[in-house]
């Protein structure tokens, strides 16, 4: 997938183009459909797919005090983008001056003089344009006039049509197997390993630590059952702790993920400090509790390791034993 970073990245004989336009926040099942939809047209026509999308998210800008929380980070919203069949994507720089274009003004500038666009796929809900004022019948209107055709895209969802909203509500509510369902994928929290309080290497269950600039909305606190990718590709399964560690008086939310099956011998085998890593939720296990004591502390952590592996389907003691054993630290 090409990536161009701005209208004067595009290349002068790009060609005419298939486009479609959103934010595209965690690129859920809905967004998949718009491009799935955007990749046949393009084919069709004999077009370039070109998806565009902003940065910072809209919201960022017009209302910095109570804007959600973004579900992937830009790099992430690439990553995926980049699995969906399209051929490029265009990110745009969101600011008040692109904010204030009409709806008119926006189409010629990106879609009409930028991107030479032939077919124009969006949702029945599109808006765009200052204030919003532009909407799907806007487009058609101005597909008329400026000689591109517009394919509208149905809501995708059964009970409840899909969208980065309701994903948001799920893992608020630690529901990462919801999150799943609309996403079509397990949700991700992707930053770099970094030294914690050291806790549960004392403890017997050491953990690598996510930097408090992870990128990724961050599950409600509990423990859950998951992936840790490592900065190599490598895949481990974990036992996710998400919180404060209420039973150590802690104040600040960490992400910590205990590797599963990793031999005591081989714990200095590798270090993942440093390493930009990815921790995708399965399963939530519990809730996050203060403890009295240590050992029931323990014991409990004992426990989430064993449902951990049931959850991930990694009970096997032959099977665990195949996983290659990174050394983490909390």
């Amino acid at each position: 997938m090409h990536y161009w970073n701005g209208l004067d990245e595009v290349p002068a004989d790009l060609g005419p183009t298939a486009v479609t336009i959103g934010n595209f926040d965690g690129v859920h099942l809905g967004h998949q459909e718009v491009l799935r939809q955007l990749a046949v047209a393009a084919v069709e026509h004999g077009c370039v797919a070109v998806a565009v999308s902003f940065d910072p998210h809209p919201a960022l800008v017009h209302r910095p005090d109570s804007s959600p929380e973004m579900l992937t980070g830009v790099q992430e919203k690439i990553n995926r983008l980049a699995t969906t069949g399209i051929d490029a994507l265009l990110m745009m720089r969101y600011s008040l001056d692109l904010a204030a274009l009409t709806p008119e003004e926006f189409v010629l500038r990106c879609f009409v003089e930028g991107l030479n666009a032939r077919v124009v796929v969006v949702g029945h809900d599109v808006r765009f344009g200052r204030d919003n004022t532009g909407s799907f019948e806007t487009m058609v209107e101005l597909g008329r006039q400026h000689g591109f055709t517009v394919v509208g895209v149905d809501d995708f969802g059964s009970d409840r049509r899909c969208s980065s909203t309701w994903v948001r509500e799920a893992l608020a509510d630690g529901d990462v197997a919801a999150a799943r369902e609309v996403l079509g994928r397990p949700h991700a929290v992707l930053g770099e390993v970094v030294h914690g309080a050291a806790r549960g290497r004392e403890l017997g269950f050491p953990t690598a630590n996510l930097s408090q600039q992870a990128e990724g909305m961050i599950p409600a606190d509990g423990v859950y059952a998951g992936w840790l990718t490592d900065g190599r590709g490598r895949r481990w399964p974990s036992a996710i702790s998400v919180g404060s560690n209420p039973t150590f008086d802690g104040v600040q939310r960490v992400v910590e993920s205990f590797v599963i099956g990793r031999p005591k011998e081989k714990v200095e085998d590798f270090d993942l400090y440093g390493q930009q890593v990815r921790v995708e939720f399965i399963e939530r296990l519990r809730g996050m509790v203060a403890f009295e004591g240590i050992p029931e502390l323990i014991r409990q952590m004992e426990e989430d390791v064993v449902r951990a592996k049931q959850s991930l389907g990694t009970d096997d003691p032959e099977h665990l034993d195949a996983w290659p054993i990174p050394a983490v630290e909390g």
